[in-house]
């Protein structure tokens, strides 16, 4: 066969290379197949044990083969993991990371699979089970190897995020590369009723298809203004606009001159949306306010920390009361 072992290990032998539709098929599989399929391509019992004697296949698991001798790629232990439990789909990261195509390195850690709810199966070293409901209508199953659709992988690990902060990047991250859309994450979440986080996730979508600051302006309020006892801003507080148009100001302290901008839009912002946001916060300036712009890391991941800057900052335009401690701060 035409196809090269991984580190050094040997080729599967010619013998069984002389059958195309076992070339097509170890090809077609990275060089993994199960012993089911061996047989349907018409070799007999005895053939596959021979093969195996020989180390022209390797067992990776039971019933799972690899044709070659060396240390397995992702992608190769990804189709075994398949095969082990199908019908069976990549899900979660690993779905991601199948998405990414054969340049990118392997995730670390286990092989995460997706199959039917109703199916009882052991557990593997190396492989982790998710049991879904409608396993059917969730996966692309002409994909190589079959992997459930990328905006149910990015909810999954979005919601099994450590934090609001990472969840959000998960989903940002997508969108920015192109992988998919808001709108369609949007879709995929409203048919997950039982999804963890899923009001959460749901809003920071909408904020990122529409380019609002709607989710970081509740979580500042909610996080950073209101538990730490600093002043209450006005919100979408309307002034005279650049270049013609009407703006509004996230967060205006109007007796202290400070804006606050809640940049949910950076993830995706334009150069041209980007210029027009400096062009305000030079309008500011030139009113006598101070504009200071915080994103999702400020409000979600550090809210305690961005609480005690924004009092710093009032305090120097003139607030005279006492940023609090929060259930949340330290020390």
């Amino acid at each position: 066969m035409a196809r090269s072992p991984q580190h050094g290990g040997r080729a599967l032998g010619h013998g069984v290379g002389m059958d195309p539709r076992l070339t097509h098929l170890l090809d077609h599989q990275s060089g993994v197949a199960a012993r089911s399929q061996l047989l349907q391509a018409g070799l007999a019992p005895h053939d596959v044990r021979r093969l195996v004697r020989r180390r022209d296949l390797v067992p990776l698991h039971p019933g799972v083969y690899l044709d070659h001798t060396g240390a397995p790629t992702w992608l190769q232990r990804a189709w075994a993991a398949v095969l082990l439990h199908a019908p069976a789909a990549l899900c979660h990261a690993s779905a991601l990371r199948a998405v990414d195509g054969p340049g990118r390195a392997g995730e670390p850690g286990p092989i995460h699979v997706a199959v039917d709810r109703q199916r009882g199966l052991d557990t593997v070293p190396g492989i982790r089970l998710h049991r879904l409901s409608g396993l059917s209508t969730r996966v692309v199953w002409s994909a190589s190897p079959p992997r459930v659709r990328i905006e149910e992988a990015l909810l999954d690990v979005a919601a099994e995020a450590a934090g609001d902060f990472a969840a959000i990047g998960v989903l940002a991250d997508a969108v920015q590369a192109r992988r998919t859309t808001a709108e369609r994450l949007i879709a995929a979440a409203d048919g997950r009723p039982r999804l963890a986080r899923r009001d959460f996730l749901r809003a920071v979508l909408t904020d990122i298809a529409e380019g609002t600051g709607s989710v970081l302006e509740h979580g500042y309020l909610k996080r950073v203004e209101r538990p730490h006892g600093l002043p209450r801003g006005q919100r979408q507080a309307r002034t005279d606009g650049v270049r013609g148009n009407t703006a509004y100001r996230d967060v205006l302290y109007p007796r202290f001159g400070q804006v606050v901008e809640l940049d949910g839009r950076a993830f995706h912002d334009s150069a041209g949306q980007r210029d027009l946001d400096l062009d305000r916060d030079l309008a500011a300036a030139v009113s006598g306010l101070a504009t200071v712009r915080l994103g999702w890391g400020q409000v979600f991941e550090r809210p305690c920390w961005t609480a005690y800057r924004v009092g710093a900052l009032l305090r120097a335009r003139g607030w005279t009361g006492e940023v609090r401690h929060c259930p949340s701060c330290v020390g």
